[in-house]
């Protein structure tokens, strides 16, 4: 494995560095903690800059690129940009799109995604009851006689889903008893009559809205379907294991930052007539952080070049999400120690970036799930 960056990586991050300069001020992102919104302005110069349409199919107007150079967009965009914004995330709806959907469909989201910088859907994947539990799933959608069917349940962690036009909706066939495992996609506009939506407001990722989305009888048609028949949930989880190694690349950005904020603190401030990071414990601190960053950096590389390569990620993309959003958590845990008490004021950013990071512990696969995955792959690792 090389992890030298070529030339063509080298301008992409130069470009990133530029891009979070420009639009990322602390004005700006002070605005979007407090209004929940990310301005326009911002997404179409992310959309025009190459950023979104990064591992888009080059036939729908897409850049081609391997997954290793978009994490390592991902990761300085939210190094540099210091804050848990929705950019990346947009294209997560987008790729299962270009993946699943009909050529109708994929031409509808990328028309979309150019006239406006914004994606088309959400992705509507969690109930209250089945998280990662994904039996335990009750949307169900029902055939009529007419060849239609009506889609009933409801989801809940969905993304941007009350500002997005359409939502991705994963939903069992027919029967929502848990021995049912035929789920099916389905692209669903939210003006559809039957679609209601509540607002969920969160302790983080303040500038991020989720919702959750209900489902009262909607008629949908075959025009609707995403892929093949029951195959859905089994389709949407090849693409958990990427969502996951980009989940961390964001992580890392954001434990980065902290990090630097945190040492760049304990240069400045005096305490006891010297800086305190000659203070015995804050170069404990500082140490660990580093040991952290440097080791999910080395790992999620290693991680994405495997992807890169054709290799089975299955446990490491496990490993990967436990180890890595756990270290980088740490890490602005740390940083916000290093700053005491005012790193728990709105003063500085350690407060923002410690409530983030938490929040990227559950998303695209809470903590124990990834033991859960992780065990048994390692039990077969192992086996005689």
């Amino acid at each position: 494995m090389d992890f030298n960056l070529t030339d063509e990586q080298e301008l992409l991050l130069e470009s990133v560095d530029e891009f979070c300069e420009r639009y990322f001020t602390d004005e700006a992102i002070a605005e979007m903690y407090e209004t929940g919104t990310m301005p326009d302005e911002i997404a179409e110069a992310y959309r025009d800059a190459g950023f979104g349409l990064m591992g888009i199919p080059e036939e729908f107007g897409g850049i081609p690129a391997d997954r290793q150079t978009i994490g390592l967009m991902i990761e300085r965009l939210y190094e540099k940009s210091g804050c848990m914004h929705i950019l990346y995330q947009n294209s997560l709806s987008m790729f299962d799109i270009m993946e699943f959907g009909t050529d109708e469909q994929k031409q509808m989201c990328m028309d979309h995604y150019m006239e406006t910088g914004w994606p088309i859907s959400s992705l509507s994947i969690s109930e209250p009851g089945a998280g990662s539990d994904n039996r335990s799933m009750t949307c169900v959608t029902k055939k009529q006689a007419d060849g239609t069917y009506l889609l009933s349940g409801q989801k809940t962690w969905v993304t941007m889903g009350a500002v997005l036009p359409y939502t991705i909706v994963v939903a069992k066939d027919e029967d929502p008893s848990h021995d049912n495992g035929d789920m099916s996609l389905w692209l669903v506009k939210m003006d559809t009559p039957g679609v209601s939506t509540a607002a969920l407001h969160k302790i983080g990722q303040q500038c991020i809205p989720f919702c959750e989305v209900y489902f009262d009888d909607v008629v949908l048609t075959e025009d609707m379907r995403m892929g093949e028949a029951g195959k859905g949930f089994m389709m949407l989880m090849k693409n958990f294991e990427v969502e996951r190694a980009y989940i961390v690349a964001e992580q890392l950005g954001l434990a980065q930052a902290a990090l630097s904020d945190a040492a760049q603190y304990a240069n400045q401030r005096i305490a006891f007539g010297k800086p305190i990071f000659k203070q015995e414990m804050i170069q404990e601190l500082l140490t660990d952080m580093e040991i952290k960053v440097q080791t999910t950096r080395q790992f999620l590389y290693k991680v994405l070049w495997m992807m890169d390569n054709g290799e089975p990620v299955q446990l490491e993309s496990a490993l990967l999400k436990r180890y890595g959003c756990k270290e980088c958590f740490e890490v602005t845990d740390m940083a916000l120690q290093i700053y005491a008490g005012l790193g728990y004021t709105t003063e500085v950013r350690i407060g923002r970036l410690w409530a983030d990071t938490r929040g990227n512990m559950f998303g695209g696969g809470t903590h124990e799930i990834m033991a859960y995955i992780g065990g048994r792959q390692v039990a077969k690792k192992y086996a005689l």
